[in-house]
């Protein structure tokens, strides 16, 4: 009777500690998920860190912070550049008129210099932004990339602080890149 009592004792105190651990391991590392970066939720800011913000793949994304909430797509004036869309931070979004849907062309190097605006979530229309023309459309890696007016958004890898517009007019990967207005358009006019 006493071996059946220790047996029983040893029994509740390992469940015990598999549910207080919860099945902990030191064998295993954990990875913090990939935050959206400064694209289509906040403004970028060259800092990295973000908060529900869409975000850049890859090495040239404005912040590589950790899997968050939806993305916020705001407008502000940069420049010479009135209403144009811009992330929660403040980094600038742009188009690219090799995309003739809301699927998008740009990937591998075209992706790296010009990485997606990432969500992922429904992304939020903010000051001066039409949440009618947001929506979303899933890349070929299953994240899902900002949608403007029918355009897939982008960042810029050579706009490295907030207000950037250094991609303006820029013609590569076969076309060229523009900052967008809230009404969905590209803007000419460097």
């Amino acid at each position: 009777m006493r071996i059946s009592r220790t047996v029983t004792a040893t029994a509740a105190v390992v469940a015990l500690i598999t549910v207080v651990c919860g099945g902990c391991s030191s064998s295993k590392k954990s990875t913090p998920e990939a935050s959206p970066t400064p694209a289509a939720t906040s403004a970028a800011s060259p800092s990295g860190s973000q908060s529900a913000e869409a975000t850049p793949t890859g090495s040239a994304s404005p912040s590589a912070g950790a899997g968050a909430a939806a993305a916020t797509v705001s407008a502000t004036t940069v420049g010479k550049y009135q209403n144009i869309l811009v992330d929660a931070r403040g980094k600038t979004l742009y188009l690219f008129e090799a995309d003739t849907s809301p699927t998008s062309t740009c990937y591998d190097a075209c992706a790296t210099a010009w990485p997606p605006a990432l969500t992922t979530g429904t992304p939020t229309a903010a000051n001066g932004v039409d949440q009618a023309k947001l929506s979303t459309s899933t890349r070929k890696d299953g994240t899902t990339q900002i949608v403007y007016n029918g355009h897939p958004l982008y960042y810029f890898e050579g706009d490295t602080a907030q207000g950037d517009t250094n991609g303006e007019e820029s013609s590569a990967f076969g076309a060229t890149w523009y900052v967008v207005n809230t009404s969905g358009n590209k803007v000419e006019g460097s």
